[in-house]
C-alpha cells in the first residue's frame, strides 16, 4: 500500500511540473530555475503570481473533491455516489449568480467565492434538516432531499439568469463550468484553513467508515456510534465539496471517478484510500487544468469540460471492469 502512495505522490509531482510549464508564455528551463532562486524577471512574476497559485489551488480542489467522494461512497455504500448529491453545486451556483447579478463581485474579489460558499452551506443545511427523521439521519431521505433541493435551486439560477445582462450571463456560464483563473495565495490560505482540519478529522474516522461500508447494524455491533459518525462525516465531506466549488466552480467527475479508480486497484481500507484518493484527485485536476490551458491555446477551455470529456469514458471503462470482476 505504501508503494501505491509513493507512486501517486511521484505522479503528482510530475503533474505539478506539467502544470507549471503549461500556458501561453514559454520560458527555457534555465529561466524557471532562476525564478525559483528568487531572481526578478518575467518568468519569476508568472511563476509566483500566476502559475504556482493556480497549480496549488487545483491540487487542493481536486484532493478535496476526491476525499469528499470517498466519504459519500462509504456512507451511502454506493460507488456511484459523488460530492454534489446534497445540492452543493446548485446552492453554490445560486450564491455565485446572485453575487454577479447584484454586482457584488465587481466591488470585492472575494465576494463571488464567499457567496458561493454561503449558498452551498445553506443548501446543505436545508437537506440535512429535511433528512433528520426522529433524531436519525436517514440516507434515503437525504438522497431524495438532495435531488429535490438541487432541482429547485437550479430553477432559481435559471430564473435569475433570465433577467441579467449578457455580460453577467457569460460570467455565470463560465463559472458554472469551472475555472482556476482566479487563484491567489490568499485563496489558498483560506482553503488550507478549513480543509486541513476537515481532512484530519475524516482520516481519523477511517476505521468507522470501514465499518459503515458493511452496513449500519454491523458498524454498531463493531462499536461505531453510527449516527454521530454519519452526521460528522456527511457534514465535513459536504464542507469540503462546498469549499472546492466556491473556489473553482462546478467541476464534475473528480469526486466520482477518482475514488472509484483507486478502489479498483485493491485499496479498501479508508486509512489508505483517503490519502491516496487525495493525491490522485490533486493529480487529476492539475493535469485537467493544464489541458484546459493548452488544448485550445491561447483560449482557455473550462475545466469542467475537460473533466467531463476525460471522466465519462474513464468511468465507463472502470464500471465495465468492475462489472466483469
Amino acid at each position: 500500500m505504501r508503494h501505491r502512495g509513493l507512486a501517486v505522490a511521484g505522479l503528482l509531482l510530475s503533474s505539478i511540473a506539467i502544470g507549471m510549464s503549461a500556458g501561453p508564455a514559454e520560458f527555457a528551463p534555465s529561466a524557471w530555475l532562476e525564478a525559483l532562486r528568487g531572481d526578478p524577471g518575467p518568468a519569476a512574476t508568472i511563476l509566483w503570481r500566476v502559475r504556482l497559485p493556480r497549480v496549488i489551488s487545483g491540487a487542493l480542489v481536486g484532493g478535496m473533491l476526491a476525499v469528499s467522494g470517498v466519504v459519500f461512497q462509504a456512507l451511502l455504500r454506493n460507488p456511484l455516489a459523488e460530492p454534489y448529491l446534497l445540492g452543493v453545486s446548485s446552492g453554490a451556483a445560486l450564491g455565485a449568480v446572485s453575487s454577479l447579478a447584484l454586482g457584488l463581485s465587481a466591488s470585492a474579489y472575494f465576494a463571488l467565492p464567499l457567496a458561493a460558499l454561503l449558498g452551498a452551506l445553506a443548501a446543505i443545511g436545508v437537506v440535512f434538516e429535511v433528512a433528520r427523521v426522529g433524531g436519525r439521519l436517514d440516507t434515503r431521505v437525504l438522497l431524495l432531499a438532495g435531488v429535490v433541493v438541487s432541482a429547485f435551486l437550479s430553477a432559481c439560477v435559471l430564473l435569475i439568469l433570465t433577467f441579467v445582462p449578457a455580460d453577467t450571463l457569460r460570467s455565470a456560464f463560465f463559472w458554472t463550468l469551472g475555472s482556476l483563473s482566479g487563484a491567489s495565495w490568499g485563496m489558498i490560505m483560506a482553503m488550507l484553513t478549513y480543509s486541513i482540519p476537515a481532512l484530519i478529522v475524516l482520516y481519523g474516522l477511517s476505521r468507522h467508515l470501514n465499518a459503515l461500508t458493511l452496513g449500519e447494524e454491523t458498524a454498531a455491533y463493531l462499536g461505531t456510534e453510527t449516527e454521530p459518525v454519519k452526521r460528522l462525516a456527511f457534514l465535513l465531506a459536504s464542507l469540503l465539496a462546498a469549499a472546492a466549488v466556491s473556489v473553482a466552480g462546478v467541476i464534475g467527475f473528480i469526486g466520482l471517478v477518482v475514488p472509484h479508480a483507486v478502489r479498483l486497484t485493491g485499496v479498501r481500507d479508508h486509512r489508505v484510500l483517503t490519502p491516496v484518493s487525495f493525491l490522485a484527485g490533486a493529480c487529476a485536476l492539475v493535469l485537467a487544468d493544464a489541458a484546459a490551458r493548452t488544448v485550445a491555446a491561447p483560449m482557455e477551455v473550462p475545466i469542467g469540460v475537460v473533466t467531463a470529456f476525460l471522466g465519462v469514458p474513464m468511468f465507463l471503462v472502470l464500471l465495465r471492469r468492475a462489472a466483469r470482476s
